[in-house]
């Protein structure tokens, strides 16, 4: 018998020394224990050649194959990065299934000495309770979030709210999107199982007696959906709003998204992914001023045509349980905004 999966929440595979995927490294880029290093023990490319010759030849001349790439792989692996571990090191290991990969690198692992565990299931065990705790069942925590129109500096304020002492979990940086279409960052979003690992490893941890502050987002941030059970917490959870002056919020937008006006040619690209909804002239006035960098017209009019209408159909009809107001949002203006929320989060049950 190899180690199982106990409550998903605890990562009880973080009393291991180290947690090793073997799997290929397509496998591991898709998604990953939380913490896990990748050591695979057949690349993607081989892995393909150990299943075509599988299915084209024979299941025997496959793990001939397999056994040689196998032991080829492990011995550069403990050569590259195991030397170092004295006896007492005692690693847990999975690929897929907690089969043939996993057993093959545990069972040399073994003979040096070391005390190696294999995940009973693999990854397909740890992702099946991933799925229970984020589809299946309630999400353990309760939410507040926190709303307000585009350019309110809610992203901003949410390392500012965790300085002092707020429970956050900041889906945006989770999921590498600022959730518009103008939102994408540098770097390309994860993929949708390695996101919700990520939301689990970023809940895991907090206190679920406490509340914990989200972002008000759609159920969708991005290419990435938000799964079941953690929207379903945020429909139900009570909102905390920030208010801004149009002028303050396009002040805060042109240097919020200063990364878009490096490139006037992409974002005029961007910007016509918005025809089909606003049509083709004020589209191609964005566009105008885009190239123009006029940023902070642009903000506004974007927000006063775009994005505060769509808002305000998405918007929840009842009352926020509380509205801070703000009538700027420089930089130095955050801070004492931040202590005006977090009074506010004090007051919502």
């Amino acid at each position: 018998m190899g180690f199982e999966l106990g409550e998903i929440w605890r990562a009880e595979w973080a009393q291991f020394d180290h947690v090793i995927d073997v799997r290929a490294p397509a496998e591991f880029a898709e998604d990953h224990l939380p913490g896990a290093v990748s050591m695979p023990v057949l690349s993607d490319a081989e892995r393909a050649r150990v299943g075509t010759i599988y299915a084209q030849e024979s299941p025997f001349a496959a793990r001939k194959i397999g056994a040689a790439l196998v032991a080829r792989n492990a011995a550069a692996h403990i050569e590259a990065h195991l030397m170092g571990h004295d006896g007492g090191w005692q690693p847990l290991v999975y690929c897929w299934r907690g089969g043939q990969r996993s057993g093959s690198f545990a069972t040399i692992l073994r003979q040096i000495g070391w005390r190696v565990e294999v995940l009973e299931g693999g990854y397909r065990s740890y992702r099946r309770a991933v799925v229970a705790a984020l589809y299946d069942r309630d999400l353990p925590f309760r939410l507040i979030r926190l709303d307000g129109n585009t350019g309110t500096a809610k992203t901003a304020l949410l390392p500012l709210l965790v300085a002092r002492g707020a429970q956050v979990v900041d889906l945006e940086n989770l999921a590498r999107h600022r959730g518009s279409i103008l939102g994408a960052v540098a770097e390309d979003q994860p993929a949708q199982k390695g996101f919700e690992s990520a939301l689990m490893s970023a809940f895991r941890g907090l206190d679920p007696t406490q509340p914990v502050v989200v972002e008000a987002e759609s159920s969708r941030i991005g290419s990435l959906r938000l799964p079941p059970a953690l929207w379903r917490a945020m429909s139900g959870a009570p909102r905390v709003v920030i208010e801004a002056p149009l002028e303050a919020r396009a002040r805060f937008l042109r240097v919020a998204y200063s990364d878009l006006q490096t490139s006037r040619g992409g974002l005029v690209d961007l910007l016509e992914g918005l025809r089909p909804l606003r049509g083709g002239a004020l589209v191609e006035t964005w566009q105008a001023q885009a190239r123009a960098g006029e940023w902070e017209a642009l903000a506004a009019s974007l927000m006063q045509h775009h994005y505060d209408p769509a808002y305000a159909r998405a918007r929840d009809a009842g009352a926020p349980a509380a509205t801070v107001r703000a009538e700027r949002l420089d930089a130095g203006d955050l801070p004492g905004l931040a202590d005006r929320v977090m009074a506010a989060l004090a007051q919502v049950e």
